[in-house]
């Protein structure tokens, strides 16, 4: 679980804010690692 958590995060570019959370710049969905 922890390698796809891994993956998952370095699969797009773009800081997160301190709850681990960002917006997706191409969907523009919200989400949280």
């Amino acid at each position: 679980m922890t390698i796809l958590t891994a993956n998952a995060a370095n699969a797009h570019s773009g800081g997160t804010n301190s709850q681990g959370c960002h917006t997706n710049s191409k969907t523009g969905d919200y989400h949280c690692h």
